[in-house]
C-alpha cells in the first residue's frame, strides 16, 4: 500500500517583530489621531470651563460681576439643585437661572410655581422657546437670533437707559403684555424683556445673550452698568447653575420605556432595512451558472512567476514550503523518465528503486535528497535546488 509523504509544517508563523513591523503604521496613525483629539478637547474645555460660573475667573466665567456686586453690598450664592433655587425665591433675592434650557418641563413648572408671586426678581439667561414659555408665560422666543451684538436700549426702562449700548444681541423675544418693557430691539424684536408679576412687586427679566455677564466682555459697551443694575436691585443674588445630576431632572411619574423613546415609524424603518439587507445578500450571492475560467489579459513569463513566488516564500521565511515545492516538481518530472506513473511520483517505494537502478547510486542519499527534511537556512535551500537540478540533468543524460 502506497502512502503520500506529508508536506512539512510551515515556518511562516508570525513573530512579535513581524507583527510590530506590519502594525506600526496603524499604531502611529491611531496615536496621532488620539493625541489630536485630546488636544482639541483640552483646548475647547479650557475655553468654556466654568461658563457663567460666578466663581470662575476664566474668560467665559462670571467672577468679575460677582466681585462688583460684592463691592455694592450684594451677596452671591451658587446653587445647583432645584430645591435650593425654589427655597431662595424671596422679595429681597434675585434668582438668576444660567441655563434655563437644561431644565426639564417638570423642573420648569416647579421653578415657576416658586418664583411667581414671590416678590423677587428672576433673570433668565438666553432661554429658547423650549423653556421661556413656561418660565415666563406670555413670552415667545423668535427662531432667528439677532445679527448684531451691541444694541441700543430704545426703551423707557431706567436701568437700560443709564447703561446705554450693551451686548445683548442674541435670542429675540415678543410678548403681548402691555406692561412689559421691551429693550434693546433688533429688527423690532426685543433682546431684553422685563415682565412684571401680576400678583406682587417682583418681575422676570429675559436676557437674550449672556455676554454682559462674561469676564472678558464686562468692560465693553455698557455691559458692566447693565449687569450691575439688573442683578443688584436686591440684597441677595442666588446664581442657579442647573445640573444634570439633580435628582429632580427625572420625573418618577413619567417613566418611559425604551420603545417610547424611539421615534415614530421605527418599525417600518427596521422592516425596510431588513428587506434591503436581504436583497443585498441575494445580489451578492447570486449564481448564474458554473464558474468559467478567464484568460489573463496579458501573458506572464514563467520566470516572473517563479521569481514572485520565491520572493513571497522568502518574505514569509517559508523554506520548508519552498523545499517541498522544489522536490515535488523534480519528482514529477523524473517519474516519466524512469517509467514510473506520475500519480506515484510522490511515493518513495515506487520512485526510489527505479531511480537507484537507473543511476546505480546510493538509495539512502537519493531518499534524503528527494524526501528529506526541510533545509535549515537559505544557503541549504540554495544547495538543495542545485542538487535537484544536477540530479535531473544526470537522469536526462543519454
Amino acid at each position: 500500500m502506497t502512502t503520500k509523504a506529508k508536506p512539512p509544517t510551515t515556518s511562516a508563523s508570525p513573530t512579535a517583530l513581524r507583527l510590530w513591523t506590519r502594525a506600526r503604521g496603524l499604531v502611529l496613525a491611531f496615536t496621532l489621531l488620539l493625541a489630536a483629539a485630546i488636544t482639541l478637547a483640552a483646548l475647547q474645555s479650557d475655553a468654556r470651563h466654568g461658563a457663567l460660573d460666578p466663581r470662575s475667573p476664566d474668560p467665559y466665567g462670571s467672577r468679575a460681576i460677582a466681585e462688583l456686586l460684592a463691592d455694592h453690598g450684594v451677596t452671591t450664592r451658587v446653587v445647583t439643585a432645584l430645591a435650593d433655587a425654589r427655597t431662595a425665591a424671596a422679595p429681597d433675592t434675585t434668582l438668576l437661572v444660567a441655563a434655563p434650557d437644561l431644565l426639564t418641563e417638570h423642573q420648569q413648572r416647579e421653578l415657576y410655581a416658586a418664583t411667581a408671586g414671590s416678590g423677587g426678581r428672576t433673570v433668565l439667561v438666553a432661554p429658547s422657546s423650549w423653556s421661556v414659555g413656561t418660565l415666563a408665560p406670555g413670552v415667545t422666543a423668535d427662531p432667528a437670533n439677532s445679527r448684531d451684538s451691541a444694541l441700543s436700549p430704545d426703551c423707557t426702562l431706567p436701568a437700560a437707559r443709564r447703561a446705554g449700548t450693551a451686548d445683548t444681541g442674541g435670542v429675540r423675544y415678543t410678548t403681548r403684555r402691555p406692561d412689559a418693557d421691551e429693550c434693546y430691539p433688533s429688527e423690532r424684536l426685543a433682546t431684553l424683556l422685563r415682565v412684571p408679576d401680576t400678583t406682587g412687586d417682583g418681575d422676570t427679566l429675559v436676557l437674550g445673550a449672556p455676554d454682559i455677564l462674561y469676564n472678558n466682555r464686562l468692560d465693553q459697551q455698557g455691559n458692566a452698568s447693565l449687569a450691575l443694575q439688573l442683578l443688584g436691585s436686591r440684597d441677595h443674588l442666588v446664581w442657579y447653575l442647573p445640573s444634570l445630576a439633580d435628582t429632580t431632572a427625572t420625573d418618577p411619574d413619567d417613566e418611559e420605556s425604551f420603545f417610547d423613546l424611539l421615534p415614530s415609524g421605527w418599525l417600518w424603518g427596521t422592516l425596510q432595512l431588513f428587506v434591503a439587507a436581504a436583497l443585498a445578500a441575494l445580489w451578492r450571492a447570486r449564481r448564474l451558472g458554473r464558474l468559467v475560467p478567464e484568460k489573463l489579459p496579458v501573458a506572464i513569463r514563467a520566470s516572473e512567476t517563479v521569481e514572485g513566488r520565491a520572493r513571497l516564500y522568502r518574505k514569509a521565511d517559508a523554506r520548508d514550503r519552498a523545499a517541498a515545492a522544489l522536490r515535488s516538481t523534480t519528482r514529477t518530472r523524473l517519474a516519466p523518465l524512469l517509467g514510473v506513473p506520475v500519480p506515484q511520483a510522490d511515493a518513495p517505494e515506487a520512485l526510489l528503486p527505479a531511480l537507484t537502478a537507473h543511476l546505480h547510486g546510493n538509495g539512502q542519499a537519493l531518499h534524503t535528497l528527494l524526501f528529506g527534511p526541510p533545509p535549515g537556512d537559505d544557503a541549504a535551500l540554495i544547495a538543495l535546488a542545485d542538487q535537484l537540478d544536477a540530479l535531473e540533468r544526470e537522469v536526462r543524460r543519454p
